[in-house]
């Protein structure tokens, strides 16, 4: 058992999804690192992930360093998140992919990789990474910043690959106010 006023060991992250995200591999690399058999959930954004989080001490929020919002997010909840640790990993490649069209005119991107968007392409902007390549294999843009991953699973042909991105990651251990 924990001390008292010390919080019980984090069992369950909760993260942006759907599945194919970089941070769902983060939250998998953490367990794993801590040697955790526990739990992913994923969620459509971080902010809805962290609403849905029990405020037991087993339960965390895992963000990435350059989610647009993470400042605001943390700022604003002081009173029942702790940061618990943070971590470098690379990211699955970040591609550029299309449905089929080799010069994609509508791209759909979350805002941390939008710079990735190629000049004079029109953006509309999504949840995730993940989000972006479906919303490319449902025909609603021609194309998509997304991870390697969420092209493979959703059919997507791959224009240029960037490779990995060596990124920070943050647990947030979520407890009562």
């Amino acid at each position: 058992m924990a001390p008292t006023g010390t919080p019980p060991p984090i069992r369950h992250l909760h993260t942006l999804g759907p599945t194919g995200t970089n941070l769902e591999a983060a939250s998998h690399e953490w367990l794993r690192r801590n040697g955790i058999d526990g739990t992913v959930e994923l969620h459509e954004t971080i902010e809805a992930a962290l609403e849905a989080v029990p405020a037991d001490g087993s339960h965390a929020l895992t963000a990435c360093a350059v989610y647009p919002a993470l400042h605001t997010l943390v700022f604003a909840n002081l009173h029942r998140l702790r940061m618990v640790d943070s971590f470098i990993m690379p990211t699955h490649n970040m591609v550029l992919a299309s449905s089929g069209t080799a010069a994609p005119r509508r791209v759909a991107s979350h805002p941390a990789p939008e710079g990735l968007v190629p000049a004079g392409v029109g953006t509309v902007t999504v949840n995730s990474n993940s989000r972006a390549a479906i919303e490319c294999a449902e025909g609603r843009v021609d194309g998509c910043v997304t991870t390697i991953v969420a092209a493979a699973r959703h059919g997507l042909k791959v224009l240029r690959d960037f490779g990995p991105v060596p990124m920070a990651f943050t647990v947030h251990q979520v407890v009562t106010a």
